[in-house]
């Protein structure tokens, strides 16, 4: 009887180790000219299935060798970190868009896995006290990555000259490649094209600090009706739908005034290509949409991410550490018993 309950217990404690560890574990730059070319999707997953089994760190082909320890740096690059290089090849590749050199892949990322149900999150980082990105915004980076299908990633961003920051997900694509995960390219090229159609809007609004948080809050949140709305089974929305809906979600983050028709038109445009892609078939995508939206509506500056929302943070690493020690205290008694 007294070995039976033994068995029990250690059976609750494999049991609590195998989720205590998915716990800890779940967790192109404008400086040259592209032309676009014929849409064509192809295979992929719809959303993110699993959580990145360890750190990236992605450079563009276009940084001077002689620059990446310094790009290194500034990305927080730990030496477990593995290397990848994103390409116009690659760029081409997820995003649609023939013609870009890889001498123009100019900026870098980093990516490290999250915590589960933290999100993406997304941090510019200065180089040599500089912020290079001129243009994409941490909160637009944030909403079109999970456009795409991405989950439970903290994203940096560095670039070593300054740049408009357009190529940066291209990396992040390659990384969750390299990690056993391809993305649906219909969806990366989707969600690239709300990254397009936001940004006159930002750039318009370059002397509010909580817009580009606001705008990306109201864009996610149409999108995670709209996503709804073809699980349902209903007709795809209009365009004119979507400025409806779009027009009322600025209202309610207080930047209607601030976004004018035109910009409005172009971003419905942009998220009714998303609602036609593979992504909003996936109930998983719109409740990540909805986190982010959430996060996103009092985000302000370059910095989205702390220390606690990763993964390897030292919080998750102590909690790891802990259950191993159970676990090998158990095994100990067990054999003890046969000893």
């Amino acid at each position: 009887m007294k070995l039976k309950r033994v068995i029990l217990s250690l059976a609750a404690v494999t049991l609590a180790l195998g989720i205590g560890g998915s716990m800890v574990h779940a967790n192109a730059d404008t400086t040259d000219t592209t032309s676009d070319t014929s849409s064509s999707a192809t295979s992929g997953s719809t959303v993110q299935t699993k959580a990145l089994s360890k750190a990236y760190v992605v450079y563009g082909a276009g940084l001077a060798s002689e620059d990446k320890d310094a790009v290194a740096s500034a990305l927080g690059v730990k030496s477990n970190y593995s290397a990848l290089t994103a390409t116009g090849s690659d760029y081409a590749q997820y995003l649609n868009s023939a013609g870009t050199t890889d001498a123009s892949m100019i900026s870098s990322v980093a990516l490290a896995p999250a915590d589960p149900g933290t999100g993406v999150k997304v941090n510019i980082a200065k180089y040599n006290g500089s912020n290079n990105i001129t243009e994409v915004t941490s909160q637009q980076y944030a909403m079109v990555a999970t456009m795409a299908g991405v989950k439970d990633v903290i994203i940096t961003v560095t670039a070593d000259k300054s740049v408009s920051g357009e190529s940066a997900l291209t990396g992040v694509y390659k990384a969750l490649a390299a990690d056993g995960l391809t993305l649906n390219a219909e969806n990366t090229q989707a969600a690239n094209g709300v990254l397009d159609a936001t940004q006159p809007a930002i750039d318009h609004n370059n002397n509010d600090k909580k817009y580009p948080g606001k705008l990306m809050s109201a864009v996610g949140s149409v999108s995670s009706d709209l996503a709804k709305q073809r699980q349902n089974g209903d007709d795809l929305a209009t365009k004119a739908d979507i400025e409806e809906m779009l027009e009322k979600a600025l209202a309610k983050q207080g930047i209607d005034a601030k976004t004018n028709q035109t910009q409005i038109t172009n971003i419905a445009i942009a998220l009714s290509k998303v609602q036609q892609a593979p992504v909003s078939t996936s109930k998983t995508y719109v409740n990540n949409v909805t986190n982010v939206a959430n996060n996103l509506a009092n985000s302000i500056g370059d910095k989205m991410a702390n220390v606690k929302d990763f993964a390897n943070s030292a919080d998750a690493k102590k909690a790891e550490n802990f259950l191993v020690q159970i676990w090998h205290q158990v095994v100990s008694f067990f054999q003890g018993l046969f000893n």
